[in-house]
């Protein structure tokens, strides 16, 4: 028996799956789906990814996971887990790589989630963007070219790998559902997230599930 909710968090660059495992672990674990960027963020934000200003964009997210993570707190308070697409590791990594200068300190009374950073092969995660309706923006272009600096940046926090290469949404759920802490990446280390000081970043759902990249 669990001591508190469960609060997990998917991780990864685009086309890992992220987008289609959060609420399908929500509903497995009967938890409430927090968008990372809320809803009344979302003008600000499409205004500001059409500038090229990384710490300006930062800020913005940063902000942004902030109002979510009252939300994150309300629910886990009550009781009631919670699954986000991407947190603060996901963000501090993408503006870390995209060469951020501007240092954050984030405060260690942040909700702490069980992270799930999902990992695929490079030519099927193109294959998956490239199945995409919908446009790239520059940032996720930009991105494209900084990947492994991403995930570099990531080894700096303890997470389960889950590898989706050449896996269906169900057996990937069946992996995440049965992940165990020893699973860790072997790099990183037992800080919570808020105990990093970094960057920020990109990328959520809205309150009516829509995606945000």
């Amino acid at each position: 028996m669990r001591d508190h909710p469960r609060f997990e968090s998917l991780e990864g660059l685009r086309g890992t799956g992220k987008s289609t495992l959060a609420p399908m672990l929500a509903a497995a674990r009967g938890a409430t789906l927090v968008a990372t960027v809320p809803s009344f963020y979302q003008p600000l934000r499409h205004a500001v990814d059409e500038r090229t200003n990384v710490e300006a964009r930062m800020c913005l997210y940063l902000s942004a996971l902030f109002s979510a993570t009252e939300e994150i707190q309300h629910h886990l308070d009550a009781g009631n887990p919670v699954v986000v697409e991407s947190y603060f590791a996901r963000c501090l990594a993408n503006h870390r790589a995209l060469g951020a200068r501007f240092d954050v300190t984030v405060p260690d009374w942040l909700p702490t989630p069980t992270i799930y950073h999902l990992v695929c092969a490079d030519d099927e995660r193109q294959v998956r963007l490239a199945g995409r309706d919908k446009p790239e923006t520059r940032w996720d272009l930009l991105i494209e070219t900084v990947t492994d600096q991403v995930t570099d940046a990531y080894a700096s926090y303890p997470m389960h790998r889950i590898d989706t290469t050449g896996r269906d949404p169900g057996e990937v759920l069946r992996m995440i559902m049965d992940a165990e802490m020893q699973g860790a990446h072997p790099r990183a280390d037992t800080k919570p997230v808020g105990a990093h000081p970094h960057l920020l970043p990109p990328v959520s759902r809205d309150a009516a599930g829509t995606h945000h990249s």
